[in-house]
């Protein structure tokens, strides 16, 4: 009789190359990581737990994900008791009670206006949604030529061909085209007369003319949105130069295009308020969100409109009609409302959206200490979340990719794209850990 598939014996002796090879890891060197395994097999608050059994500082919050730290019991055993109860429920002309409870609640956090919700499993297929939202709501107010998205350079908007063509990095898209044809993107925000700023720079608000250029160059008539990260976070934590959002705005009112924020990173807290438009006083249009809507639990993404996007899209259709023909099998899944509330509860109960406020100050002032170090070539942060730049090596990426590697077995993680090491701290995290977490950042960064 055949024996049963054995699970991985997750110790530095027992993991091999073999035992890993069926897995294509995304966003991965494979052949490097199989060569040199970075393992975690367990976590619990501010920390993973590695291959040997050690403790790694998770100084990125997951992948900005677990904002209330890591296996929180109450977000475990509300997925437990919502699997037991009900599992799956279809979301297609079907509906169960928490999906609503769980809209109603993110639109009592959005800014004034911002309360209609639809549910998706990660922040590409927001993305993707919200481009879906733009263009349908464009139609509905007989502006069917509105078909153009308007991005910047080095933003990140998730890994979906819409998502890829919206984005301005080079890598995500060199091997796979353009995407879809219809962006155009903006310069970025990044001027080096801002290196080494804490919070928003003072120079570059004048960048949000250039989509008045769009305008000129393609005409109001033919753009339907305008997509913006609030603070650009995959690409290295830009923050955006004071009145350049608000800037945006007005020209997003003045020419009829709806201006959308990826929250993706920055919704639920990353910037002190429960979303950057909070934080900086700008309201968009669309925000789109995922990350840590669940605390890394569950996989799941939002979107959430203004109502008079949505009763535009809704009134136009028929009555007893489908009016938006979009969706996914596990939108609004059982079991990621559940862990979605148990998470909301726990930001709340625990006030950790002004806990991430309080410690800003002083997690900001601890990473740009580092600035002494010659391989720093910049550092930009606001709220919980930071960029460190690094001196490029041999070639881009190849600093970045050894440093947070040599980080993780000096016992820190940190998320790194191209040469820059991003921190995000969960907000429960405390000086201590501040403290350990830039004592390894300085004690591997020295040596370069």
């Amino acid at each position: 009789m055949a024996q049963p598939a054995t699970t991985l014996d997750a110790t530095v002796d027992n993991i091999s190359g073999r035992e890993l090879d069926a897995h294509w890891m995304p966003f991965t060197a494979n052949r490097a990581f199989k060569a040199d395994p970075k393992i975690v097999t367990g976590a619990d608050g501010m920390y993973f737990r590695n291959a040997s059994g050690g403790r790694v500082l998770d100084g990125s919050s997951g992948l900005f994900t677990s904002a209330a730290g890591h296996c929180r019991k109450e977000i475990a055993d509300a997925v437990d008791r919502q699997l037991r109860e009900l599992d799956y429920a279809p979301s297609f002309m079907r509906g169960h009670p928490k999906s609503f409870e769980l809209a109603k609640r993110i639109a009592a956090l959005t800014p004034p206006g911002i309360n209609r919700v639809f549910f998706v499993n990660s922040g590409s297929e927001a993305v993707d949604t919200a481009m879906k939202i733009c263009l349908a709501y464009q139609r509905a107010r007989g502006r069917g030529t509105r078909t153009l998205f308007v991005s910047r350079e080095r933003a990140y908007h998730g890994v979906n061909f819409g998502g890829v063509a919206l984005s301005g990095m080079q890598k995500n898209r060199e091997a796979f085209g353009f995407g879809l044809p219809t962006v155009a993107h903006m310069r970025h925000t990044w001027l080096a007369e801002n290196k080494f700023t804490k919070g928003q720079p003072e120079h570059g608000a004048e960048l949000a003319e250039d989509l008045e250029r769009m305008v000129a160059l393609y005409g109001a008539d033919n753009i339907a949105a305008c997509f913006v990260e609030p603070i650009a976070g995959s690409c290295g934590v830009l923050v955006p130069p004071s009145g350049y959002l608000e800037r945006l705005r007005e020209i997003c009112d003045r020419h009829g295009i709806l201006l959308v924020f990826d929250e993706v990173i920055c919704g639920f807290g990353r910037t002190g308020k429960a979303f950057a438009a909070q934080s900086f006083g700008v309201t968009p249009d669309v925000m789109t969100m995922a990350k840590a809507i669940t605390n890394g639990a569950q996989p799941m993404g939002a979107v959430a409109v203004r109502q008079e996007v949505y009763d535009t899209v809704t009134e136009s259709a028929s009555d007893g009609a489908v009016e938006f023909f979009h969706g996914y099998t596990f939108s609004a899944h059982p079991a990621a409302c559940a862990a979605s509330l148990a998470a909301l509860d726990i930001y709340e109960g625990e006030g950790l959206f002004e806990r991430a406020r309080a410690m800003s100050a002083r997690f900001l002032d601890a990473i740009f200490g580092l600035a002494d170090l010659p391989v720093v070539t910049d550092i930009r942060g606001y709220g919980l979340i930071a960029g460190i730049d690094f001196a490029l090596a041999n070639r881009p990426g190849l600093r970045g990719n050894e440093i947070q590697a040599r980080l993780f077995d000096a016992g820190l993680h940190v998320k790194a794209t191209g040469d820059c090491a991003i921190v995000a701290p969960a907000f429960i995290v405390e000086d201590s850990h501040i403290d350990e977490m830039c004592s390894v950042l300085r004690d591997v960064l020295k040596s370069y």
